[in-house]
């Protein structure tokens, strides 16, 4: 089920691994449930249908996000409704593909 129209545009890897290079926040997409079973290292975890409740959260944080979930569909979802409330995005996809761009 989409909540949020059309997933936000294609990612560049080289693109998501140079806004996590320059500090961007990575927003996992995930349940509770999902981000506790494994997640990226300093990750905030936002659910997809609690992300409107958050806009206001995110755009204090001053800086780009990367979202993530477990495929990309989800964090698509909410790059594109995010984008739409002015906020810099990105979707990175799966979250083991954001955790192998992020040096530990």
């Amino acid at each position: 089920m989409r909540l949020f129209g059309n997933p936000g545009g294609g990612n560049s890897s080289q693109q998501v691994q140079k806004m996590i290079q320059e500090g961007a926040a990575i927003i996992d997409v995930r349940t509770p449930a999902e981000f506790a079973g494994g997640h990226v290292a300093g990750s905030k975890n936002i659910p997809l249908n609690l992300i409107s409740n958050h806009v206001d959260e995110i755009q204090e944080m001053d800086k780009p996000v990367v979202l993530c979930c477990a495929s990309g569909g989800r964090s698509g979802q909410a790059t594109a409704y995010l984008r739409q409330h002015g906020i810099e995005c990105e979707n990175g996809g799966g979250w083991t593909a954001v955790n192998a761009l992020v040096k530990p």
